[in-house]
């Protein structure tokens, strides 16, 4: 497009010459087909972060619990009552920020955390072992089984195992042993 000056006087007038026409009709399709190159990509970026970003999340949440069933454990007692299943009970509770949607976390008719608790105050160390199955997103999942990391139904298997010592090595080390008793009967001889 060139804008001309008229001879008979200082008005402009547009005129359209062959090369600037061309150009003109060869743009008019350009935003759509690079729209059709780059949607596509987007959306694969996305679900590229997308992916990571659950699993992390689902660590994040399962290793948070663990650490707090083992807190929990590492202070329990006989006497107190606290058993094995409550422990895995509050345990699940701390797990229920976790999304019961497949992507996140797939129940089966119910909630399917795999948690073993072992340990307690008298113990050295208190574990908690939390197992987890994520289904992979489209076209992930296709991968993982070429690659072999996920199951043939597209799923993943997510393990955290935390580990805390009940008492800390210079209780454990001392002459009157780790009995709460025991040091107070050597405060009151003393």
């Amino acid at each position: 497009m060139c804008w001309r000056i008229n001879a008979q006087g200082p008005r402009l007038r547009r005129t359209h010459t062959r090369q600037s026409k061309r150009r003109f009709m060869d743009s008019r399709g350009q935003a759509s087909v690079e729209a059709a190159f780059a949607i596509p990509v987007l959306f694969t970026l996305l679900l590229l972060l997308l992916q990571p970003g659950i699993i992390l999340y689902d660590r994040m949440v399962m290793r948070q619990a663990a650490a707090e069933g083992c807190r929990l454990l590492a202070t329990r007692s006989v006497q107190a009552g606290l058993s094995d299943e409550r422990c895995i009970e509050l345990i699940k509770r701390q797990l229920s920020a976790v999304p019961p949607h497949d992507l996140f976390h797939v129940h089966n008719s119910g909630c399917s955390w795999d948690i073993t608790v072992s340990g307690d105050e008298t113990s050295g160390v208190a574990r908690v072992n939390i197992t987890n199955r994520l289904r992979l997103l489209p076209l992930f999942d296709a991968a993982g089984a070429l690659v072999g990391i996920a199951d043939a139904s597209g799923c993943i298997r997510i393990q955290i195992e935390e580990e805390a010592q009940t008492q800390p090595s210079w209780a454990s080390a001392g002459s009157m042993g780790l009995s709460p008793g025991s040091w107070v009967q050597a405060r009151k001889g003393a």
